[in-house]
């Protein structure tokens, strides 16, 4: 537990501390947001507002995690370490991103298919990575399975599996890109989903099959690593919504979306709860699948369901105000993200 609180707090602090300078920076450099001609009317008045603010929140979470470690004198995990690779790594694909659109001065980055290549080589690395480095017990980071509270199912191929994962990566790294609509809203249901892996991680360690072999353990590696990377990357994230709140002073940009949506699939895969992330993630999922639905019905009949997608910019254009769409989309995810870690607690209680 205290390095759950050592991480969160430190990556607090960098973040907090931190933040003023860059926004300051990135003002100096004109390094702002370029705004989407068809989008929302309000958004105009953002256009120049700085971006790639979640460079912060990396650096926060990366400073977090190995200073929790260093405090306590103890040794990074393979499974918190791989977690953290697909953060920083796709943190990576996104800030290329990020800085492309800011040099030319455009609303699109880099092309689909070089955002597409980074996003598929960093994640083939992590999931394969995650099959490997089997500790005492033989427990490797993760089982090339499926998984919803627990694995379940025959073993995959590596191949398959490989493949699964990066289904999950690549849609729930631009799941979180395209809920990062308006001010703190991405942030805010990426902070909720983050305390439930905090919850997850603590109560495996609690329930661990290395502490007591009992028909309802957990055979997660390292679950209290895995609940300090939550926490970690959750600190970094609150000291960032201090200033990415309404009306924002700086947006995270796909450097941070694109890290956030990989870091939650990586705690997903890595405790077990694969699809549980659909439920703990479900903002994300109801705002993607959204956009899916506008896409396909507008090819099949030339009409929109929503006046805009993704979902968020249908209410604005409805009337609703920035500020009340956030909060009530933040109410909806912290429903989401309860009956989450309601399934994951009730399916150990029968055993």
């Amino acid at each position: 537990m205290t390095g759950i609180l050592a991480a969160a707090a430190l990556s607090l602090v960098v973040s907090l501390l931190a933040m003023p300078m860059v926004i300051r920076i990135l003002f100096r450099f004109k390094f702002g947001q370029e705004i989407r001609d068809d989008g929302p009317e309000g958004h105009k008045t953002k256009q120049g507002t700085p971006t790639m603010g979640g460079i912060i929140i990396i650096i926060g979470a990366v400073i977090g995690y190995f200073g929790s470690h260093l405090i306590l004198m103890t040794r990074p995990t393979a499974s918190g370490l791989l977690v953290m690779f697909l953060f920083v790594g796709l943190g990576a694909v996104g800030f290329l991103d990020d800085f492309i659109k800011i040099y030319k001065r455009r609303s699109l980055g880099l092309r689909s298919s070089a955002k597409m290549l980074g996003q598929i080589v960093v994640g083939v690395a992590f999931a394969v990575g995650v099959t490997q480095f089997p500790n005492g017990y033989q427990y490797t980071p993760a089982a090339p399975q499926l998984s919803f509270l627990r694995d379940f199912g025959p073993p995959l191929l590596l191949a398959v599996f490989v493949i699964w994962a990066l289904l999950l990566i690549v849609g729930f790294s631009n799941a979180v890109n395209l809920t990062d609509g308006l001010d703190g809203l991405a942030t805010g249901a990426t902070i909720l989903s983050l305390v439930a892996y905090v919850i997850i991680g603590n109560w495996q360690l609690r329930q661990s099959c290395a502490t007591a072999l009992t028909p309802s353990c957990y055979p997660v590696r390292d679950p209290l690593d895995l609940a300090v990377v939550a926490a970690a990357c959750l600190g970094g994230c609150i000291g960032f919504l201090w200033y990415n709140a309404p009306p924002a002073k700086i947006f995270m940009g796909d450097t941070g979306s694109l890290a956030l949506g990989g870091l939650l699939v990586g705690l997903a895969i890595t405790t077990r709860t694969q699809l549980l992330l659909l439920i703990i993630g479900g903002l994300f999922v109801i705002i993607t699948a959204s956009v899916m639905m506008q896409v396909s019905f507008f090819r099949l009949t030339g009409k929109r369901i929503l006046r805009m997608a993704p979902l968020q910019h249908h209410f604005e254009l409805k009337g609703w105000d920035e500020t009340t769409i956030v909060i009530r989309f933040w109410i909806i995810q912290g429903l989401l993200v309860g009956i989450g870690i309601g399934l994951f607690y009730l399916e150990w209680m029968p055993s």
